[in-house]
């Protein structure tokens, strides 16, 4: 997949989706796959328009916390089929009107035949470009469009919004449901104090990246890959009150896995199900005690189809 981070003359016609993509949960997936599907019909570049970062940062000075790092993101665009992604920053554009922007960058820059938005997008300076207004200017120019409407879960509109307050909640199963696939991130794997090993159950060390949605501290069913294989795990999100820590760690213990050091490497771990909150325990016989029970309850997640 090709990234792009300026704006460069496509000398291939494109169909392109237009969004910021924050988590690229069900309702984006369908804006990106339409795209997607009418590029290969259509012996067209499917390509994706996103942001570097959030509009809000430049406007209003403030940064609503993502769900997955930007490296997972496009890894996702890739695997729902996108062949090239604009990865422009918002501040080369935020004062460009809403026909400016379909004429001069969709199609001058683009080259697009063919582009698609989801219900709630907004572009243009002031955003006051929405998916009507697309419609509209897309016909104006010669472009096909296509406005997907809001997906719903629970009664209310899929968003980014509610996955982030389920994150943060621990509603671990109800963010699952919108994003169409297990919260989680692939991150490298740190060294940590080995306390777990000294315990007998050694574990896998993470650290939440800055600027993302923290989870609600506690153990976690969890599943990890590593070199194609996964396995059951049981993982802490917190500052192990018990033990004591300067930072939000990831600690992932995998009853099962008998592997060399990960050290370095990016391991893939997936959140299923919340446990129970995190805790301070009275003694580290006591915390031993619990991993070993949390552990047990994940396996039983996984023997149960749950995972």
């Amino acid at each position: 997949m090709e990234i792009i981070k300026e704006l460069i003359p496509s000398s291939e016609p494109t169909s392109t989706a237009l969004g910021f993509f924050d988590g690229v949960h069900r309702g984006h997936q369908a804006v990106i796959l339409e795209a997607v599907s009418y590029a290969r019909q259509n012996h067209l570049v499917s390509a994706v328009f996103t942001l570097q970062q959030s509009p809000r940062i430049v406007l209003l000075g403030e940064e609503p916390r993502g769900i997955i790092p930007l490296q997972d993101k496009l890894q996702l665009f890739s695997v729902l089929g996108v062949e090239r992604v604009y990865l422009i920053d918002f501040r080369t554009i935020r004062h460009i009107s809403a026909e400016d922007f379909v004429r001069d960058i969709l199609i001058g820059c683009f080259h697009a035949r063919h582009t698609g938005c989801g219900f709630n997008y907004h572009f243009g300076s002031g955003a006051v470009g929405n998916g009507t207004t697309l419609s509209l200017l897309a016909a104006r120019y010669g472009l096909t469009e296509t406005t997907q409407p809001q997906l719903c879960f629970g009664g209310l509109p899929i968003s980014s919004t509610r996955i982030r307050q389920c994150i943060a909640e621990g509603d671990i199963s109800g963010a699952n449901e919108m994003l169409g696939r297990p919260y989680g991130f692939c991150l490298p794997v740190l060294h940590g104090r080995q306390l777990g090993r000294q315990l007998g159950f050694p574990t896998l060390n993470q650290q939440l990246p800055e600027g993302l949605v923290t989870p609600r501290f506690g153990a976690y069913a969890s599943a990890i890959t590593i070199d194609g294989k996964t396995y059951t795990g049981v993982t802490n999100i917190g500052i192990k009150p018990t033990v004591g820590s300067d930072a939000v760690t990831i600690e992932t213990w995998m009853p099962d896995y008998n592997g060399s050091d990960l050290y370095g490497a990016s391991v893939d771990l997936r959140l299923y199900a919340f446990l129970r909150p995190e805790q301070k325990f009275s003694s580290l016989t006591a915390l031993q005690e619990a991993v070993f029970q949390d552990a047990a309850v994940a396996k039983q997640y996984l023997e149960e189809g749950l995972l």
